[in-house]
């Protein structure tokens, strides 16, 4: 029998490493607000939030958008949201369990729906691309989940195990993404999503980073 190959982490970067929930709700309300929707709370976008995002904007109108309404609501989402980015940081620990895990002798990549092209000069500016095998943001610009990216990503990670990786996120679909690929999942509840909800995704929850890092080299050890 050959060798076992160690764990890995396959970190999720908005809403995980990178916390930005507070700038999902402003831009989320400035999107809502030039379609003339209400404002929402950071409780009402936990309890209702999934992807792919057109059937969140269903379950808070009560219908899906059109066509119309979804260009200018992700536009102007988007347009928003990375006037605001600069001034989020890192969750908290983030910095110091990245280089930890590394430290011991472990990899870990990322694997993000944010646009690659937006996600890389980001990553580098919170100075942590180091500290990881490989890094891949979206392509392109489908609405659907993680999981055909995550299938992508896991299988260009050529020396690293499916079933000894952890996926770690704020959303059921990273667990999902994580179960279509064989891989395990830890989520978080410091992003997009209540407790409540990331439960019924049916893998451990937590509500730090540190727990999960603890978490996701229990699962895979």
């Amino acid at each position: 029998m050959g060798k076992q190959q160690a764990a890995h982490i396959v970190w999720d970067w908005n809403g995980t490493l990178f916390h930005d929930i507070d700038v999902v709700i402003q831009a989320t309300n400035a999107s809502f607000a030039e379609i003339g929707l209400p404002p929402i709370t950071l409780e009402r976008y936990r309890d209702l939030y999934c992807v792919p995002v057109p059937r969140f904007y269903e379950r808070l109108m009560g219908r899906l958008p059109t066509d119309e309404e979804w260009a200018v609501m992700d536009e102007a989402f988007h347009r928003h949201y990375w006037a605001l980015a600069e001034g989020a940081g890192l969750a908290d620990g983030a910095g110091e369990l990245l280089a930890d895990w590394q430290a011991s002798g472990l990899t870990q990549s990322m694997c993000s729906l944010a646009p690659h092209d937006r996600l890389l000069p980001i990553v580098r500016t919170h100075g942590i691309e180091h500290h990881f095998i490989r890094v891949d943001g979206r392509i392109g610009n489908s609405t659907a989940g993680k999981a055909q990216h995550m299938e992508r990503h896991v299988a260009a990670l050529a020396a690293v195990d499916a079933a000894r990786t952890v996926v770690i996120g704020d959303a059921v679909d990273d667990a999902v993404a994580a179960a279509h690929v064989g891989a395990l999942a830890v989520l978080y509840t410091g992003g997009s999503h209540s407790r409540a909800s990331l439960a019924e995704a049916g893998v451990p929850v937590v509500d730090t980073l540190a727990e999960a890092v603890r978490e996701a080299a229990r699962l895979a050890a």
